[in-house]
């Protein structure tokens, strides 16, 4: 297959074009979590939800601190796949009844989200490290714990109660 007459030509473009992937992804979040908090039933899912949209801003702060070391444009660039996901969160959403199922619902929709930023934000610093951009790996390393740290919280979450109250739901 061909590729676009805007395709990428070297790895820096290619970079530029994934950073503005993850900033449209993050600001897309900020606008989706929200929402997910809003729906979720236990108190602790909830509140680290919210905490993560706080999270999400300072992202999206710190990838426009990115796009000013490269001198580039911090317009993001629409991401199909976050937007996929965020989709896939809110058909949830619709399609269970508030409580501990639609909880373990928007834990695995959030998981799935947070192991695409991890997948991402791991490729970014892999690219700003052969660039030679150290200053830009260390922020994006900085972004990337905070969203290992998010998935443990989700971890956590689903492990302790949230599923096991899923799993009695259905017995009773």
């Amino acid at each position: 297959m061909p590729a676009k007459s805007s395709a990428a030509e070297g790895l820096k473009e290619l970079f530029i074009d994934e950073l503005k992937d993850i900033m449209y992804a993050e600001r897309a979040l900020v606008k989706a979590l929200p929402k997910i908090a809003n729906n979720a039933f236990d108190a602790k899912l909830k509140s680290a939800i919210e905490e993560h949209v706080a999270v999400t801003e300072r992202q999206v702060e710190r990838l426009t601190q990115v796009f000013e070391i490269l001198g580039e444009s911090n317009r993001g660039k629409k991401c199909d796949a976050m937007e996929g996901l965020i989709k896939e969160g809110e058909s949830i959403l619709e399609d269970t009844e508030p409580g501990p199922v639609r909880d373990a619902g928007i834990i695995s929709a959030s998981q799935k989200i947070e192991h695409y930023e991890i997948a991402s934000y791991g490729t970014l610093i892999a690219f700003a490290k052969i660039l030679g951009e150290e200053e830009i790996a260390a922020l994006l390393l900085e972004t990337l714990e905070e969203e290992k740290d998010a998935d443990n919280i989700l971890t956590d979450a689903a492990y302790n109660s949230i599923n096991l109250e899923a799993a009695e739901e259905d017995q009773a």
